[in-house]
């Protein structure tokens, strides 16, 4: 697997027109609950202990995960030999091993117990847990119904431009990495804390719920002054900013009520841009925080007062057109208009979510959560032909 050349970026642009023009539908409906041919499957659970020491707590799910994620961290190598004649593989192994000790606790930690379970080299662990603060491309919905109830879903998509297999019209690493989604409960004192749906190997969240307080998604946010800045200012030394995935695990884990997390998500400097999707218990608890690495440049609620009872955000600021060859926001906003705020439920987000191209080939799972109940549910996803690369 090499990177893309201009042949298959061509190839790639006209079955992206190709697909799109046979690919977008109506809006779906009755997809719920979750069946084939859309969905693969359910997403296992597991138990994290908190007390545990942080190198003991990831050890049941590698062992049961370690075959996909050795196969999902040879695939990220393979990819990054198109790179450099294959040197960054080398810088890799030799030097990121030495950024783990940078990292905050428990992260750290956490990372050396996650390679020294699997067997995975240490630098290779780490560049799979700070992949995401680059590569996310999603969609997430925080919606209120008539009675007050706050509902979040999202679709999770990744692996753009990351290996596209001509014979079978996917990407490589999304479905590399569909077979290491996992829901996990985090506990201490044999308590819920929170919980999340994660790649094993990964310790950072995307995808989150503390039970009673909060819901919390991230997308990203394409900026010239992206992850890739932040994470050389890291390595290089200059080590003021929070990394994207260890923030909201930290908030998820320590934040006591919404606007405490709306509070941190918005303060914090960060290493990358980035959408953070919060919802909440009560009505007009719903936001979304429009991120630099430095500081906060919006924060869109749900505002009954002006019918705006439900926030959607892709990858792109919500006051700016999303680009043309990459809307999945107004489809997404058709869907939910016509839903309508009477019939809104997680059901029909989960509609929502099924229709294309929201649902497309990067699409590895999408997560329902109600904060009220402390309910996440996830489900691996699919997308048949004909239907759009992203």
């Amino acid at each position: 697997m090499k990177l893309m050349s201009v042949h298959d970026i061509i190839v790639i642009s006209l079955f992206i027109f190709s697909q799109f023009l046979r690919g977008l539908e109506d809006c779906r409906s009755g997809m719920y609950p979750p069946k084939g041919p859309t969905c693969k499957g359910n997403v296992t659970w597991y138990t994290v202990n908190l007390d545990l020491p942080p190198s003991e707590r990831w050890t049941q799910v590698i062992k049961d995960k370690n075959t996909e994620l050795i196969t999902m961290v040879q695939t990220i190598k393979d990819l990054a030999k198109g790179f450099f004649d294959g040197k960054l593989v080398d810088l890799v192994d030799e030097e990121l091993p030495l950024i783990v000790d940078t990292l905050p606790q428990p992260f750290s930690d956490e990372i050396k117990g996650i390679a020294a379970v699997s067997g995975i080299p240490l630098g290779e662990i780490t560049l799979f847990n700070i992949f995401y603060e680059v590569f996310t491309v999603c969609t997430s919905i925080v919606a209120e119904d008539f009675n007050g109830n706050i509902y979040h879903g999202r679709n999770l998509d990744f692996g753009l431009f990351m290996g596209w297999d001509r014979q079978n019209k996917t990407w490589t690493l999304t479905e590399k990495l569909k077979p290491l989604v996992v829901n996990v409960n985090f506990q201490r004192d044999n308590k819920t804390v929170f919980k999340s749906t994660n790649f094993a190997g990964y310790v950072g969240m995307l995808t989150g719920i503390r039970p009673g307080e909060f819901s919390l998604t991230t997308n990203e946010r394409f900026n010239l002054d992206g992850g890739y800045v932040g994470i050389l200012e890291w390595i290089f030394g200059k080590r003021d900013g929070m990394w994207m995935g260890f923030l909201t695990r930290k908030v998820l884990e320590n934040a006591t009520s919404y606007e405490d997390a709306k509070g941190q998500l918005s303060l914090t400097k960060l290493l990358a841009p980035a959408y953070f999707i919060l919802g909440g218990n009560r009505t007009g608890q719903g936001c979304v925080i429009t991120r630099t690495r430095i500081n906060t440049l919006d924060i869109w609620e749900l505002y009954m007062k002006l019918g705006r009872w439900y926030v959607l955000e892709t990858n792109y600021d919500h006051w700016e057109k999303p680009m043309i060859f990459d809307d999945r926001r107004t489809p997404a906003m058709k869907c939910m208009n016509q839903t309508t705020q009477a019939n809104i439920s997680l059901a029909s987000i989960y509609d929502v979510l099924s229709t294309k191209p929201v649902l497309n080939k990067l699409t590895t799972y999408t997560s329902l959560m109600e904060v009220s109940t402390g309910s996440l549910e996830s489900y691996i996803r699919d997308c048949p032909n004909p239907c759009t690369p992203w």
